[in-house]
């Protein structure tokens, strides 16, 4: 033991002296392992520090409260909740299964002896320096102690009267407004002075103002609703303290009163699964939880690192070869003291554990240092504050050793290598006469073969993705195995170029040692790349083929779906300004009950309108059924897969496109035809004419007419729904024009003009427009139409079409960068192995007549042959995988279309098609930029001349 334990100190002392001499080279491996080392370990402080103890949360939810209580909406129905109250569930299920639905009493649920504050939240339209924002108005006495940890003030103080209020710096920061201004809301004339700016410590990026219970929300909802609108939303809960706490009993108990309680002591111990009544009923268990989901985590975890830890051996390993070949005359000096061949490894492989260690407390010194310098950085891009800086040093610990191994994997080879030379060859400096391994290249070829097959199985025969991606790792790795074979063979072509090419080829050949990890390097970074952007372009091609466009080419849709559509002639104003307009088409919705309704709202005055579609019209399989079964189920799977390929009625609509109204109907001119591309004369003179120009056939009934069902009572058409009887409304008939073939609508079912809807009884309310531009808007003037509308306050639904968009375009081209530095790194470490080596060659060189540039253009030839290997073989590697998940993913989609027929489900009645797409341009840029970019940049780095020769030591 005592001989093994000085035999290797000498060992690391000597590979520790070797690193401080050769900094160059040993900083360059330690940047490598510890930039990894570095990354992780942040996120590691990054992920704890940001993931908040459960007290922690409690304290950000309910402050110093013993609970949270909230209406369930269930109509004071019994629930079943979750420990968080985040789920929840009738603890029966309904005789008519409708969901109960209604307020509770919940003051009346919380016990007695109990201090309570109440928490309101709503919404209004705030004046800011810029015009109105959209903001969360919070009615919460925050000074409170119970409220203490929810909000944390950060300048002024907190509200103490009902004309006062407090706001997040995020809404200062967005409105121009400061501590001291004036407030108002849009409707409301009341004036609040702000007097403390606070954050929420979850929600750093949250608009929201604070006021005292009941000083905004009551006045400014009695306000909205005198302006003849309705009034906002608003919801209440309750923070509890009471003396013992809530137990999971209590909170069960105050479950059957239809409340949701939130409990300190709950989310601090919370109770076993087996004890929670809702995760017992079906439906309630989520993957997230499961093992299977912990287990795919973690095979996804362990494929990354280590790959990333093959990719960083593969690049460190000709550099532990460099510092093995320039100290091969000290490790034949041990050899000639007596030393073992165990000892030459020991000191090689100490080598990578000194580098290995360096860079394992580089990378976590730095890691701790940099997430403490960015800690407002990181909070603010995640949006939240951290709770305390969580140092997990065991975690630490174990991503270090991960270094510390890579250091040692990486020496292994060049360790192996260095202790085979005999004395004799490694104080000459002579090479010898190495053959390459024989049984490698068998190897690697039998991993090749059985990786295909495997991933062709996975790709032809099964559905799963994991066994086509093991196939293609199986088969890449016979490759990489390959790689000194494959090496040989490109020297085949050496005869045929010119000198300089042609001696850095041949020195790649016979110093396999060092070009094979290279090249194995970069043809795993290029089989990456071009996989992934295989897989890229080809769902691009997809995602091209299926885009619907929601209109024609370079028009823009604004509808203002709120308030009456009071904002419209500001948001046409506003796009006029911005836009190069060419038409412009003013559109109005069909108004039911208050005017003032937003298009969504079903509130007290609120009414909605259908399209009815004739019976004779509705596809059998989703036709209304009285008895409220699925109608789908009467046919066999034949039969439904007749009807949905056949059966106009059940196909997808020619009309698809983006959802405007209920039913797709609007008002409005010959304009809007104009602007969507429909020219048909006779089109253009029905709707001239009085009728209602009609997209969608199933919406014509036989008489030629168009239904629309007026319903006053929302609440007793939705019960008639629940209970599967007709909804009750009044119907009238419109004398409608069908418009012939196939003309994409962009969503539009059905056009009237406001004389059409006038005569027949309808109010209308202003909704959009639609506006065609000459030509596409560019950045400045989208971003100045966003101001613009920003300034309005208004819930805007914008949309300009710009055709098919490559979003991914940008990952391609960081791909290609990535694999463009990893190839020039590791051609650059080959170079830098072969300059080494080669440097008795090049002295040789020099001493028979060859001019200076020789050096220069033979280092250029040899970084690029190591990068066209590599990028040639790596190009050639990256498609199988790419092809396998495609055929994989191609017959997911088939069987997933054959169940949709089967079943009658509705959706896309065309068969899927996915196209495989070679990226060309990526290719081309990997095969010829990159090899021809080392080349040069290696030849610009080396100087001309070498240095004087000087006669070795003896």
């Amino acid at each position: 033991m005592k001989t093994w334990f000085h035999s290797w100190r000498a060992a690391i002392r000597i590979a520790r002296r070797d690193a401080w001499r050769s900094k160059g080279r040993s900083a360059l491996v330690l940047a490598m392992i510890a930039l990894p080392i570095l990354g992780v370990s942040a996120l590691d402080l990054t992920y704890r520090s940001s993931e908040l103890s459960p007290a922690e949360r409690v304290e950000r939810s309910i402050g110093a409260a013993d609970a949270r209580l909230k209406d369930a909406q269930t109509g004071g129905v019994p629930i079943l909740q979750d420990p968080t109250g985040d789920m929840t569930a009738p603890a029966k299920e309904p005789g008519n299964g409708s969901w109960p639905s209604g307020s509770t009493d919940v003051a009346g649920a919380v016990p007695s002896g109990s201090t309570v504050l109440t928490d309101g939240a709503g919404s209004a339209k705030l004046t800011t320096v810029h015009g109105l924002l959209m903001t969360e108005v919070r009615e919460l006495k925050a000074s409170d102690p119970v409220a203490r940890g929810i909000m944390t003030l950060l300048d002024g103080r907190f509200p103490e009267k009902g004309d006062e209020v407090m706001a997040t710096s995020h809404f200062l920061e967005t409105s121009g407004l400061s501590v001291g201004s004036t407030l108002s809301a849009r409707n409301f004339d009341r004036p609040y002075r702000i007097v403390g700016s606070y954050e929420l410590p979850d929600s750093l990026d949250a608009d929201q103002v604070n006021a005292l219970p009941g000083a905004f929300l009551a006045p400014y909802g009695k306000a909205v609703e005198k302006a003849g609108l309705p009034a906002p939303d608003t919801s209440v809960s309750y923070l509890v303290r009471k003396p013992g706490g809530f137990t999971w009993n209590t909170v069960q108990q105050i479950n059957t009163k239809g409340v949701t309680v939130v409990s300190r002591a709950v989310l601090l111990d919370p109770p076993a699964r087996s004890e929670v009544p809702l995760f017992q009923k079906g439906g309630y268990a989520d993957y997230g939880s499961s093992s299977a989901a912990s287990a795919s985590d973690l095979a996804a975890l362990g494929t990354v690192v280590g790959l990333a830890m093959l990719e960083i051996c593969l690049l460190a390993g000709p550099a532990f070869a460099v510092g093995a070949r320039r100290s091969r005359r000290q490790l034949g000096l041990v050899g000639a003291n007596g030393g073992a061949r165990s000892h030459i490894r020991a000191i090689v492989l100490s080598g990578g554990l000194v580098i290995g260690f360096a860079a394992a407390v580089t990378g976590t010194v730095l890691a701790v240092i940099l997430t403490l310098l960015l800690q407002p950085v990181l909070e603010d891009t995640m949006g939240q504050r951290f709770g305390a800086f969580d140092v997990r040093p065991v975690e630490l610990l174990g991503i270090a050793l991960l270094a510390v191994l890579t250091g040692l994997l990486a020496a292994i080879v060049p360790a192996v290598t260095a202790s085979r030379q005999t004395v004799l060859a490694s104080l000459t400096g002579r090479r010898g006469v190495r053959r390459s391994s024989r049984v490698l290249p068998l190897v690697g070829l039998a991993a090749v073969l059985v990786g295909g097959a495997i991933a062709l199985f996975g790709s032809l025969v099964s559905e799963q993705f994991v066994i086509v991606a093991g196939g293609s790792a199986i088969a890449e790795l016979g490759v990489v195995a390959m790689t000194p074979a494959l090496v040989g063979l490109f020297g085949r072509t050496g005869r045929w170029l010119p000198l300089s090419p042609r001696l850095a080829l041949r020195d790649a050949v016979r110093n396999r040692g060092r070009t094979a990890p290279a090249v194995a390097a970069v043809l795993a970074a290029v089989a990456g790349t071009v996989a992934v952007s295989t897989y890229m372009a080809s769902s691009e091609a997809e995602n091209r083929a299926d885009y619907v466009p929601l209109l024609p080419y370079g028009v823009a849709s604004a509808f203002v779906p709120e308030e009456g559509g009071r904002d419209v002639p500001a948001v046409r104003e506003a796009i006029q300004r911005a836009f190069p307009v060419e038409v412009t088409a003013d559109v109005e919705r069909v108004s039911v009950g208050n005017p003032g309704c937003a298009r969504w709202d079903e509130g007290a005055g609120c009414g909605r309108y259908e399209v009815v579609v004739p019976r004779a019209n509705e596809c059998p399989l989703y036709a209304f059924s009285p008895d409220g079964s699925d109608p789908a189920e009467k046919y066999t799977p034949e039969q439904r897969r007749k009807m949905r390929t056949d059966d106009w009625r059940c196909k997808e609509s020619a009309s698809s496109g983006m959802y405007i109204t209920d039913g797709g109907l609007l008002v409005g001119d010959t304009a809007v035809l104009q602007v969507l591309g429909v020219d048909d004369p006779a089109t253009v003179k029905a709707l001239a004419d009085g009728k209602v120009v009609v997209f969608n056939r199933s919406l014509v009934d036989e008489n030629g007419t168009l239904g629309i069902k007026q319903i006053t009572d929302v609440a007793a058409a939705q019960k008639a729904a629940d209970e599967n009887r007709p909804v009750p409304g009044k119907v009238g008939s419109l004398p409608a024009y069908l418009v012939p073939g196939d003309k994409a609508s962009y969503g539009l079912q059905a056009l009237m003009t406001p004389a059409t809807a006038k005569a027949a009884g309808l109010a209308t309310v202003p909704m959009g427009v639609y506006v065609s531009t000459d030509r596409l808007p560019n950045s400045e003037q989208r971003q100045k139409l966003d101001g613009d509308i920003a300034k309005l306050g208004s819930a805007v639904e914008f949309h300009l079409e710009e055709g098919f968009v490559n979003r991914d375009s940008i990952i391609l081209i960081s791909l290609a960068v990535f694999a463009g530095l990893v190839t020039i790194g590791a051609a650059g470490i080959a170079t830098g192995l072969a300059q080494a080596d080669a440097e008795a060659d090049l002295k040789t060189l020099a001493a028979v007549g060859a001019p200076p540039r020789v050096r220069r253009t033979l280092s250029g030839f040899q970084c690029g042959t190591v990068a066209a290997m590599g990028v040639i073989l790596g190009s050639a590697a990256g498609l199988l995988p790419a092809v396998g998940l495609l055929l994989t993913q191609e017959r997911v989609q088939i069987r997933y279309y054959e169940e949709s027929l089967a079943q009658g489900w509705s959706g896309d009645a065309t068969p899927p098609d996915l196209p495989i797409i070679v990226p060309w341009e990526t290719l081309a840029g990997l095969l010829v930029a990159v090899p021809l970019g080392a080349a040069l940049l290696a030849a610009l780095v080396t100087r001309s001349r070498g240095a004087l020769a000087r006669r070795a030591a003896t």
